[in-house]
């Protein structure tokens, strides 16, 4: 419903049941939805990841610790949306870096990283995807820095089988598993990894792949697909 007002030239927002907002023709209400929360397993794991890596920040790192993270923060603008750079902050680095390393059962990096930057890697292929296993093969360089140091590991994630006419997918993914880095025997490719949901022959199956590295730096991700056989 639009409306004018004696007193908003602009407002949003919500209150009760009502959400107000504006466009070219002018300020209008609305009912406010609610968004629906599946809340699955992996969901409920996720949020409790952020809110121990929330409290841990408050409670548990140093000052040292938490000014080391907002050094990097401030050194590591993230891109957003449109591809702007901005500063999400010492504890937003904090909960992004941790997150993924909780998921896969790593230890948790508490001082910010001294290397101003978000590591690189080189983009990993599909070997294969055995659709009578479950297990794709994974193939990696095992030339890069990651994989000879102890506490760094490549994060391997999927997406549920797709119609092999899909050619993107944007998520979401389920974690699958890792490839740890080892200072004395690195990880040699390719490697399996056993993909979190069954499969039949002849779907395409999405992957997203990020290194942590041990000092806490979370390489951007890199995508990329294959076919079931």
């Amino acid at each position: 419903m639009k409306f004018k007002s004696p007193v908003y030239s602009e407002t949003s927002g919500s209150i009760a049941g009502i959400t107000y907002s504006h466009n070219r023709g002018g300020l209008y209400t609305r009912a406010r939805s609610v968004p629906t929360n599946p809340n699955s397993p992996q969901q409920q794991a996720v949020r409790g990841f952020v809110a121990s890596l929330t409290s841990a920040w408050h409670d548990t790192l140093t000052t040292t610790e938490r000014a080391f993270w907002d050094w990097y923060a401030y050194y590591v603008p993230m891109p957003d949306k449109l591809g702007e750079p901005r500063n999400v902050g010492g504890i937003g680095m904090y909960i992004r870096s941790n997150v993924p390393r909780l998921q896969a059962g790593l230890d948790r990096v508490d001082q910010g990283p001294a290397i101003y930057n978000l590591g690189e890697f080189t983009a990993p292929e599909i070997v294969s995807v055995t659709a009578a296993t479950g297990i794709a093969s994974i193939g990696f360089t095992d030339a890069d820095d990651w994989c000879d140091e102890d506490g760094s590991a490549l994060l391997v994630l999927a997406s549920r089988p797709q119609n092999v006419t899909v050619n993107y997918f944007k998520g979401p993914y389920r974690f699958a598993g890792l490839i740890e880095g080892d200072a004395i025997t690195p990880p040699t490719s390719p490697l399996p990894i056993t993909l979190p949901f069954t499969v039949g022959v002849g779907v395409r199956v999405f992957f997203q792949f990020r290194v942590t590295r041990a000092d806490g730096r979370l390489a951007l991700p890199f995508r990329n697909f294959g076919t079931s056989v």
